[in-house]
């Protein structure tokens, strides 16, 4: 029979015939004259012909290897072990999407119900999710969680977040006319408490993250979450996860709900995609029903078997819309799967080193960079280190590629009173001679 169908260039006028039309161009017809455009593609060519084309294009490309690069700012080279991405790779898993009928999708729900159990544990907290699109999103969603389960309109954040977190939850509060309200650092790059009280009154929900977007671990966040929740307010965390094998959990520290990255495990920087919001909550009822997302949970079959389902979907898509929590259309399964394979390789012991040469790393490239810079804030820095330049720093940019090395994140432009600033960014990956080189460098441009 397919050889009636692939290819049909042979039944292209019958099929016209049948749907009443004479040409390929008419099925367009309705398309107002203007909007389509000629696209001047050049000729079709064979595959071998587009291999090679392409691995010309590709050949311009640079690996970190090539261009040793300090950019971070929320996304990080962090080395990924080769069994990870081969077990994603496998087609029960790749090819899996929703898993709407359980019977068939023990597998995939297994998978997700381990990544739970293991993210859980990891920040404390004992209900999770089954990921979210991203950290952005989850922290928008905790947001609009909180104004529904407190009945306030107003969200207090830290001015020293991330401008793409910061836009995307701007653009989830326009809807529902959600307030949010910003809380400045103080002299030592954190937050300032005693700004953070005159705030917090009515507030549904206080956010705070660990470590913060200039990279320093906030010192008083059990403090945070006690104005918080003295004002009636959700204690919110965001937490990147690769520290938590040398902090306390969040959860511990009395956070309500704890998002974060969960791609940092197991997922490569893929251009800042895709990736996998983590989104965990306290065993209460009030909450747990007022989350987004899927949960996956454990049972036993009508046979007494272990058995997996999805325990909760108060997605638009399952229930009317009126009454859903959320409009978010999918998990990221395979990234969620990625970040449990990583994770149940790390191990308790893998996890702490991990957090232990992120942690030393990171000291070292402050250091370094102290000597041809500003360092404005000090306390204790995870990855992220804030950097003050005399010069415009695009100048200092361009010459450090020039040079072969990828400098840091340019913040000035959004946090304009710390003048020429940058981020760099050290992880586990990060070797000492590629630091060397940036301060040898940095002291001819700089």
């Amino acid at each position: 029979m397919g050889k009636h169908y692939i290819p049909n260039s042979a039944n292209r006028e019958e099929m016209l015939k049948e749907i009443g039309l004479s040409s390929i161009e008419s099925l367009f017809s309705d398309v107002p004259r203007g909007m389509v455009k000629e696209f001047n593609l050049p000729d079709g060519k064979s595959e071998y012909e587009v291999f090679l084309e392409l691995s010309e294009v590709l050949s311009k490309n640079k690996t970190i290897l090539d261009t040793p690069s300090f950019l971070g700012a929320g996304t990080y080279f962090h080395y990924v072990p080769a069994h990870v991405k081969y077990l994603i790779e496998r087609s029960e898993f790749l090819t899996s999407y929703t898993p709407y009928q359980p019977e068939i999708s023990q597998g995939m729900l297994q998978a997700l119900f381990e990544y739970q159990s293991l993210i859980a544990e990891l920040v404390g907290l004992p209900i999770v999710n089954a990921s979210m699109y991203d950290w952005g999103t989850a922290m928008a969603e905790a947001a609009l969680m909180s104004a529904r389960v407190t009945r306030k309109n107003k969200f207090v954040v830290p001015k020293h977040l991330s401008p793409e977190k910061k836009r995307v939850l701007e653009t989830y509060a326009a809807g529902p006319g959600l307030e949010v309200v910003e809380i400045p650092w103080d002299e030592s790059g954190q937050l300032d408490l005693e700004k953070l009280k005159e705030e917090v009154d009515s507030a549904a929900g206080v956010y705070i993250e660990l470590p913060n977007f200039f990279g320093i671990l906030e010192e008083n966040i059990e403090e945070v979450g006690e104005i918080a929740h003295d004002a009636g307010a959700l204690f919110v965390v965001g937490v990147d996860p690769t520290i938590l094998g040398i902090v306390e959990a969040p959860g511990e520290l009395g956070a309500d709900i704890v998002v974060g990255e969960a791609a940092y495990f197991g997922s490569p920087m893929n251009f800042g995609g895709p990736r996998a919001g983590i989104f965990a909550t306290r065993n209460d009822r009030k909450l747990i029903r007022q989350m987004p997302g899927r949960i996956i949970g454990m049972t036993k079959d009508a046979e007494g078997r272990r058995a997996f389902v999805m325990t909760l979907q108060t997605r638009e898509q399952h229930i009317r819309r009126a009454k859903a929590t959320s409009n978010i259309c999918s998990n990221e399964a395979l990234v969620a799967v990625a970040a449990a394979i990583h994770l149940a390789t790390l191990g308790p012991r893998g996890l702490r080193e991990l957090g232990e040469v992120i942690l030393k790393n990171t000291a070292y490239l402050k250091k370094k960079l102290s000597e041809v810079a500003e360092i404005p804030f000090g306390g204790i820095n995870f990855k992220d280190v804030l950097v003050r330049f005399e010069k415009p720093y695009s100048e200092i940019h361009e010459g450090l590629l020039e040079r072969n090395i990828h400098g840091g994140y340019y913040i000035g432009k959004h946090f304009p009173e710390l003048g020429e600033s940058a981020l760099f960014a050290a992880t586990e990956t990060t070797r000492k001679e590629w630091v060397d080189a940036l301060i040898d460098a940095l002291k001819e441009v700089a």
